[in-house]
């Protein structure tokens, strides 16, 4: 028996992960695919006429049990991959594409949803049942269901070999991050940095069966190091390597796969009647076209640019004491320390010990608490899939709300970054709500046998962050799993995650839970300060930073042509060059490990991270004017969160706000 087949017989049917076999998947995706169809087939058949409840609610419904083993399977080659986890995803990947196209181009099935859609007006519809028949008629539509049958076949063909393409460019960035690794046998070739990062190094280093220490490209190793490190040319060597990730003419490579990607892409965009890749992705998004995309990264590259400028200037200051004429981006998050430490006087290193990730843990699981009402118990009886993990029930006033994972830790098998991810949907069905499954995956610090898991502040704020999205998911409360939880529109989808972070730099708030480790020392006031003075530290090289790639993004989707004639690098170089601060280097290009809009779901949607910083900044602006913990603000809110993608975000965010938001909120928090 399969256990990947039937509802599980777990607490809350949750993912038996101690029981799952890697055999398990392929044939457990057969049967799924084919009880899918059986129940689509159930659907197009349907002798009696086509209704909404016949049509649209029973394919909103159908397939749950495919979606719950794609999520669990998809989310461990992420979070746990291994050699034959990654060779099974390859296999399944063309299968689970070709049903889909089978399902959004099945002509009688489209054929009975065109016909409930266009007799709409005689339905009695409520706004989610509205919102759930028009973005089922758009998906068909714009999976081609218009098309004929050799279009049909060509897309097809298009949306299997992008999703292979996609997922062989994420397995290229994985491999050539593990590949690189920097042992050192010289103590003095680590001056500067920490003694708990030297630790973390040695510890490294014992688990190659080396001497020394060992520096990789993880996020946890590689930014101390580019942080701290006095000695200039192993940065140097640190940033070359870390540049030419997928770029180095290797085995694993990126730079064909690219213009294959981009290439499919418009493709596909032609033949569903766009013109680029970038106005089919934006139609289904709050900004609607690219143009409006690159007005916006424009006018905020304008307003930031002086203040990146001036920043820069400061820091070149700094490095020509040091005798540095030519100062380079290797030497940028160097003397942007050295800067930090002579304005505020505060350093990670000295602020990890207040950060402990348990007492950070509690806080943002207490901040739920006091705006949502949220409670959080560990338990021990559901099933993990690597020991790091811990699972949560989360409760709400005393009743079940979800199912919390937290995998915080970085291995061989995690790809790198932090990201919240679901297990399961939140819908309602038969007068029963079944709940959530949520994922928060990290890659903090591990716990030496010493010192506990300690966070810099910038970690802080990413657990916040990946909590913000896992709230979004955990408060779902609609009635169909295509419209719960973080299914809304992508440039919205930030602005929950984003928003939560804010609360890192309230003194009230931070003084709850920023404690020392070792004597309960509560964060002193003076170093309070500082934090909330540091909020807007390097913000116009920030700023310039994420618009390079917002708009480097909007180019590869809207501009897809000039790569016939044009490399991978110069494509970058020219249209990053408004953003860049520092000297170009001619080794090395973020593109091929640029996964965000390769591998993940933010091709032509780069941008919604700035768009979601104005949606945040406008709405913490509503707290702070009325007490961050209002009760009633949270409660509008909380609305907000649980309604998912059941209304229009502006309306939805409006409702929320009474107006809509304002781009001088975020220009206030970023420049005062």
């Amino acid at each position: 028996m399969n256990i990947l087949i039937e509802k599980f017989n777990t607490p809350y049917h949750a993912a038996p992960f101690t029981h799952i076999k890697n055999e398990d998947y392929l044939p457990a995706f057969k049967e799924l695919i084919q009880q899918s169809e059986e129940e689509i087939n159930a659907i197009v058949n349907n002798p009696e006429a086509p209704t909404f409840q016949n049509v649209i609610e029973a394919l909103a419904y159908s397939g749950e049990q495919l979606d719950v083993v794609s999520n669990i399977f998809f989310n461990l080659n992420s979070a746990e991959t291994s050699d034959e986890i990654q060779q099974i995803a390859q296999e399944v990947s063309p299968i689970l594409t070709e049903h889909s196209s089978k399902i959004s181009q099945n002509e009688a099935l489209f054929n009975k949803i065109k016909k409930v859609y266009d007799e709409r007006e005689k339905y009695n519809l409520n706004e989610e049942q509205k919102m759930l028949l028009d973005e089922t008629y758009k998906g068909f539509v714009r999976s081609g269901a218009l098309l004929n049958e050799e279009d049909k076949e060509k897309l097809k063909k298009i949306n299997m070999d992008l999703s292979l393409k996609s997922l062989q460019f994420g397995q290229n960035v994985l491999a050539s991050t593990n590949a690189y690794f920097k042992h050192i046998t010289r103590k003095e070739d680590l001056a500067g940095i920490p003694e708990a990062i030297i630790d973390q190094y040695a510890e490294e280093a014992k688990e190659r069966n080396l001497d020394g220490w060992v520096i990789t490209l993880q996020y946890p190793s590689y930014l101390p190091f580019m942080t701290y490190a006095e000695n200039r040319e192993l940065r140097k060597e640190l940033a070359l390597a870390n540049g030419k990730k997928s770029f180095d003419g290797g085995e694993y490579d990126n730079q064909s796969l690219i213009k294959e990607l981009l290439d499919l892409k418009q493709q596909k965009a032609e033949l569903l009647g766009y013109t680029n890749y970038a106005d089919f992705v934006l139609e289904e998004r709050m900004a609607k076209s690219p143009a409006k995309v690159f007005d916006f990264l424009n006018e905020l590259l304008t307003k930031a640019k002086p203040y990146a400028d001036k920043e820069i200037e400061e820091l070149k200051s700094l490095a020509k004491a040091d005798g540095i004429e030519d100062m380079q981006s290797y030497d940028h998050a160097y003397y942007a320390e050295k800067l930090r430490k002579q304005k505020f006087d505060l350093n990670d290193e000295e602020l990890k010990p207040y950060f402990p990730l348990n007492q950070v843990q509690d806080a943002v699981f207490g901040l739920a608490g006091k705006l949502f009402g949220l409670t959080f118990e560990e338990r021990t009886d559901i099933p993990k899939y690597h020991e790091d993990v811990k699972v949560y029930e989360v409760k709400e006033n005393g009743t079940y709300k979800s199912l919390l994972y937290v995998d915080y830790f970085p291995r061989k098998g995690k790809r790198a970054g932090a990201w919240m991810t679901s297990y399961k949907n939140q819908y309602k069905q038969n007068g029963e709500n079944s709940r959530p499954h949520i994922s928060i995956v990290c890659n903090f610090s591990k716990p030496t046998k010493d010192t506990p898991s300690l966070l810099t502040f910038q970690e802080v704020t990413t657990l916040f962050h990946e909590f913000g999205h896992a709230l979004h998911g955990m408060m779902a409360d609609t009635q169909y799993p295509t419209l719960s939880g973080t299914s809304v529109k992508w440039d919205f989808v930030e602005l929950p995650s984003q928003f939560l972070e804010n609360f890192c730099y309230e003194p009230e708030f931070l003084k709850t839970f920023a404690k020392h480790y070792k004597t309960g020392e509560v964060l002193p006031d003076e170093k309070i300060e500082k934090i909330e003075q540091s909020k807007n530290f390097m913000e116009g090289y920030q700023t310039l930073r994420q618009l390079g790639f917002g708009l480097l993004d909007m180019n590869y989707h809207t501009k897809v042509a000039e790569l016939e004639n044009e490399s991978i690098k110069e494509f970058e170089d020219k249209y990053t060059k408004a953003t860049t601060l520092y000297p170009i280097n001619p080794e090395t290009a973020m593109s091929p490990s640029f996964s965000h809009i390769f591998q993940g779901g933010y091709s032509a949607g780069y941008y919604s991270y700035k768009w979601a910083e104005v949606l945040d900044a406008d709405a913490f602006q509503y707290f702070k004017e009325n007490g961050i913990f209002n009760p009633e603000i949270a409660a509008k809110y909380k609305v907000l969160l649980s309604s998912g993608g059941t209304k229009d975000p502006m309306e939805l965010y409006k409702n929320f706000r009474g107006s809509e938001p304002k781009v001088e909120s975020l220009l206030k928090r970023a420049f005062g």
